[in-house]
């Protein structure tokens, strides 16, 4: 039988296969081995929509800034996002601020 790997998402051992994917019992990720690679290099939104260049979005949670007292609002809309090398985040401009913004926190 093959080895199972780590969780990708919470990166716990306690991993098994149900037959289609493999399985997180402590987090609920469900993953196929030979897809993962494709899927870390696309920047999606919360919602898995895949983000491009010059697309506008909204964020979805409250966000603190660090460094600065600065919180950017929930509902904020954000236009014209530059993708950046990490597929996880995307760079904008908020308030005349050039702001680094995860991709798990917007919506498209």
């Amino acid at each position: 039988m093959d080895e199972i790997s780590n969780c990708p998402e919470c990166y716990s051992e306690n991993t098994y296969f149900d037959g289609t994917f493999n399985v997180c019992p402590d987090c609920s990720h469900e993953w196929n081995d030979t897809d993962s690679s494709e899927e870390n290099t696309v920047p999606k939104d919360s919602n898995g929509t895949i983000l491009e260049d010059g697309d506008s979005v909204t964020v979805i949670k409250d966000l603190k800034v660090k460094g600065s007292c600065m919180v950017i609002k929930r509902g904020t809309k954000v236009k014209s996002i530059k993708l950046t090398d990490n597929p996880e985040e995307v760079d904008c401009r908020i308030e005349g601020s050039s702001i680094v913004l995860k991709t798990c926190f917007l919506k498209k």
